[in-house]
């Protein structure tokens, strides 16, 4: 074989593998580039799997709720009754305290009597360092109370002890009506005051169960 023969057969196999390499330099190209341990399909994958995950996380967190005492009406004798109420959790007390009066306002879902009028409003409520509570209502507060003094002792300590049993961190609690300190609901009993909690207004079963 001839120099200029081995140069032209050189050539021609310089010519073949640079026309393999470039027909298959995106196969390699994908193999070289894909993902270590599963690629794309795995990855989507976990996040099918990561998403509603985080998604049924994120649902109990709302969902999440604490057992809190209300005292209502006895339905059939005087003195308030307690009824046990899941309500939605709060990290932020005042916000929880808010709840629990707006549900006092809502009713009783057993039967029992209630002790704020229907139209109230809570319009605030806030919670000093020393376990004071605040509480401000809207004047319907007074303007739809049935009056007389044991009335409006059970509309004052369906307030008071709900809030004081439930959460052993609020030690008194005050009313306010409409941004300002009230005298009183109904005429007998002194809100200018904070006030700590009074068991005794319990009905008479209730009360002996509690002790």
């Amino acid at each position: 074989m001839t120099s200029r023969t081995a140069n032209l057969v050189t050539a021609a196999g310089l010519v073949s593998l640079l026309a393999a390499v470039t027909l298959t330099a995106p196969r390699w190209a994908r193999l070289l580039t894909r993902p270590v341990g599963g690629g794309d399909e795995e990855s989507a994958e976990g996040a099918a799997e990561t998403g509603p995950a985080k998604e049924e996380e994120a649902a109990g967190e709302v969902e999440r709720k604490i057992n809190v005492k209300l005292f209502f009406q006895a339905a059939d004798r005087p003195g308030l009754v307690i009824e046990e109420r899941p309500v939605a959790f709060s990290t932020d007390l005042s916000r929880q305290l808010r709840g629990v009066v707006e549900e006092l306002v809502r009713g009783s879902k057993i039967g029992l009597g209630p002790t704020l009028s229907p139209e109230t409003r809570v319009l605030d409520v806030f919670v000093t360092p020393r376990g004071v509570a605040y509480v401000d209502l809207s004047k319907e507060v007074v303007a739809g109370h049935p009056g007389g003094s044991e009335a409006e002792r059970m509309t004052v300590y369906s307030v008071v002890d709900s809030l004081t049993a439930s959460f052993p961190g609020v030690k008194r609690v005050q009313i306010l009506v409409e941004d300002k300190p009230a005298e009183t609901l109904a005429g007998h009993i002194d809100l200018t005051r904070p006030l700590l909690p009074d068991m005794t207004v319990l009905a008479a079963s209730e009360l002996k169960g509690t002790e």
